[in-house]
């Protein structure tokens, strides 16, 4: 079976007010392509950093990472900014999309870091727009948008370079219950297609909906578990 992440005995330590905080205390992790991973634990559990690690925003102070058969634990800004910009899709709480921008320049964003706005890939942000149900929103900005069609826009922005596996920052945190339940079939859908998804959230209904539990306390797993999905 391919892995689309694999960590092995991963530790990372802060330095704060003098003190050393271990965020992860050493920890081992494989994700299959095509898992869906609910990463849980209570604030202080270590689930952010693994979450910035494997988006290649940070670094391990030790043991490795790897993304595919490339090991990414010891490599160089730019070669780490690469990684995130050609292989690794984010979904965040926030949206964190750009206001200035239309829904269609928005999904497109990853293209221009990457000087790949090609008319092919044009075509691709188009479709994208019109399966995650905005292909009538191409020309609205941010502001006029519900939480829900922004996420959607996250969404398409996540897929827009085919990534490695899309990473997921409580990506429901900001919803009601019904757009949550819209957002869940739709990232369902996608990984139903074949996507990686390893998530973030505090929200047992939202980790319940994935295909495997992985829970975090005080920096260690505490237990990784398959729901049944």
């Amino acid at each position: 079976m391919s892995m689309a992440a694999m960590v092995r005995d991963v530790t990372r330590e802060y330095v704060m007010d003098g003190e050393v905080v271990r965020a992860l205390r050493g920890i081992s992790l494989d994700v299959p392509e095509g898992d869906y991973v609910a990463v849980m634990g209570a604030s202080g559990s270590g689930k952010s950093t693994l979450l910035n690690l494997l988006g290649c925003l940070d670094r391990p102070t030790s043991g490795s990472l790897l993304l595919g058969t490339d090991d990414v634990s010891q490599l160089a800004d730019d070669d780490l900014s690469a990684i995130r910009a050609s292989r690794i899709g984010f979904i965040f709480q926030s949206y964190n999309l750009i206001p200035q921008l239309t829904v269609l320049e928005n999904i497109e964003v990853p293209l221009y870091y990457q000087k790949q706005l090609t008319t092919q890939n044009r075509r691709r942000s188009y479709e994208l727009a019109e399966m995650v149900g905005l292909g009538d929103r191409l020309k609205h900005r941010p502001t006029q948008l519900s939480g829900g069609q922004q996420q959607r826009v996250a969404i398409a922005r996540s897929l827009i370079n085919d990534p490695f596996f899309i990473l997921a920052d409580e990506p429901t945190g900001n919803l009601d219950s019904a757009t949550t339940e819209e957002i869940l079939e739709l990232l369902e859908k996608l990984n139903d297609d074949g996507k990686t998804i390893i998530m973030v959230t505090h929200e047992p209904e939202v980790g319940d909906r994935t295909k495997r539990i992985v829970r975090l306390r005080d920096g260690l797993i505490q237990s990784d578990k398959r729901t049944g999905r």
